[in-house]
């Protein structure tokens, strides 16, 4: 199994040239040579989404908007339907109120929320589970408790129950809201791999690697219960000088265990 980790900054975004009508060939053209069984985007509008969906014709999706009426499928999961069979699905917000449409609490500079799937592997017969969410970039007491609150969710499962967590969690290895996840059980694929957790930034503003930042990684796969990463990988390709989003992506091969 393939799964990739996707912010593909947001459509409404005033990025001049790194516009999304600027890169959305690139994007897609650099998303779809990962050949990912799984892809779960941040960021995305329902332009994106169009857009995207087109591109990559093969997959089946599952997202919530991140308003009461909104449009946006922010945090959207692409699944392979030919691998996959969907069981169920759902989500919440990342508040004190999660069965809320449109809450946010702590501070939180606005709405995040995860969303999940719940897959049955047409080939092992094993069921799993891919949660994805973005965490909050401003507020770190928020980021605490959203990484608490999808700690609470997931300790539903059992022990062994396989579970994929995606996102982007607007913060590295030495923060706080990382220790509460890995502290539920999650473990970083990257690190498992690699032996490291710190590969450098997954977020550059379009710059590559000529940005300079204090934050390490901060797109994440982590993997909880009988579930083994095999390889890790942040993409930092780009065409022409020109990259997909202003994030790295993420990916990691991974199997049963």
């Amino acid at each position: 199994m393939k799964i990739l980790t996707c912010n593909i900054r947001y459509f409404g975004a005033q990025d001049g040239k790194n516009g999304w009508s600027f890169r959305k060939e690139l994007c897609t053209k650099l998303i779809a040579v990962q050949a990912a069984d799984i892809i779960c985007f941040q960021e995305m509008w329902d332009t994106q989404f169009t857009d995207l969906i087109t591109a990559l014709p093969a997959y089946k999706t599952y997202a919530l908007p991140d308003e009461p009426v909104g449009v946006h499928p922010l945090n959207c999961i692409f699944y392979h339907p030919d691998i996959y069979t969907m069981i169920s699905a759902g989500g919440y917000f990342l508040s004190d109120r999660p069965h809320v449409a449109g809450s946010y609490s702590w501070n939180s500079c606005c709405v995040r929320l995860a969303n999940w799937i719940r897959l049955h592997d047409r080939t092992t017969g094993v069921e799993f589970r891919v949660v994805n969410t973005h965490l909050d970039h401003i507020s770190q007491i928020a980021r605490e408790h959203q990484a608490r609150l999808i700690s609470e969710d997931t300790a539903a499962y059992p022990a062994d129950y396989p579970q994929l967590l995606t996102g982007d969690m607007n913060c590295d290895y030495q923060n706080r809201a990382i220790d509460i996840l890995k502290s539920a059980g999650w473990v970083d694929t990257y690190g498992s791999v690699h032996r490291t957790e710190n590969p450098g930034p997954t977020y550059h503003e379009f710059l590559g690697p000529q940005y300079r930042s204090p934050i390490s990684k901060m797109d994440w796969i982590f993997s909880r219960g009988k579930i083994i990463a095999t390889n890790a990988e942040v993409i930092t390709d780009s065409i022409g000088g020109q990259f997909p989003s202003d994030h790295y992506f993420v990916s990691a091969n991974l199997r049963f265990g």
